[in-house]
This record gives structure tokens, sequence and C-alpha cells, in this order.
């Protein structure tokens, strides 16, 4: 029912590291985290990890009890959970929507989403990540 303009042998798949702290060695990135590219949340996601690692040896190498790195894992991994994959992995599944309603009805709710200043922000700040930093300040 579909032309296929663009075909790749990239395996898209997404996985989130069980650790991003042992020892003295730190994961963040692409090192911590793959998934789907589109909708650009990997390499954004790597941003908000150096940002939130660096702040932490920064603290840590000014005097503060090391165990500070283990917010950032706490505080990382949680968004690359339950953020960034969550959200490649509806962006995967309606790219793969094949049934003319269920596309459809998505295409409505984009739609909706543009239309609706309130709705049109929620998803900014999601999709940026902001809504995520805004979110770990609970995380201890």
């Amino acid at each position: 029912p579909y032309t296929v303009h663009h075909r790749t042998a990239y395996r898209v798949h997404e996985r989130v590291a069980e650790k991003y702290l042992v020892g003295r060695v730190m994961l963040a990135g692409d090192a911590a985290h793959v998934n789907n590219p589109l909708g650009g949340m990997g390499m954004n996601g790597g941003v908000h990890d150096a940002f939130n690692l660096a702040e932490k040896l920064t603290q840590v190498i000014q005097g503060a009890d090391p165990a500070l790195l283990g917010r950032y894992e706490r505080q990382r991994r949680k968004v690359a959970v339950e953020v960034v994959q969550s959200q490649a992995l509806r962006n995967r599944n309606n790219l793969n929507m094949r049934e003319p309603a269920k596309r459809e009805a998505a295409f409505a709710e984009m739609r909706a989403t543009v239309e609706s200043a309130e709705k049109h922000r929620a998803f900014l700040l999601r999709g940026s990540l902001i809504q995520s930093l805004r979110d770990l300040e609970d995380v201890a």
C-alpha cells in the first residue's frame, strides 16, 4: 500500500546501559544509551548527560562527596528509559503503522498538538528534554 522511497541497512534499536558509573568509569551519550535516531533525542540526551556529569564532576573536584556522581546515574538513566526510549518507541510505532484509520488518528493528534498553544509548548518541552530537567530536581 506504500511506496518505499528510502531503505537502509542500519538496524534501529534502543538500549540503555544498566550502570552509568562503575568505579572511575562514567558513561554518557551513545556509550550510555542508543535509540532510534528519529526525533534527535539521542544527541540531545547526550548533551544533557555531558552537562549533568560535568556539573557534578566540578562539584566533586571542588570537594563535594564523590557519592554525588551516583545522582548523575540515577537522573540520566531515568530520562533515557522513561523519556527518550519511550518517545523513540512511539516514533517507531507511528512510522510502522499500516492501518489507515490508525495513521489518520495519529496525524489528527499531531495537528491538534500544533493547533493548541498549550499542547505545542508541552510537546516542545518534552522533545527538547527541558521538561526532564525540571522533573529530575526531585531525584536524589
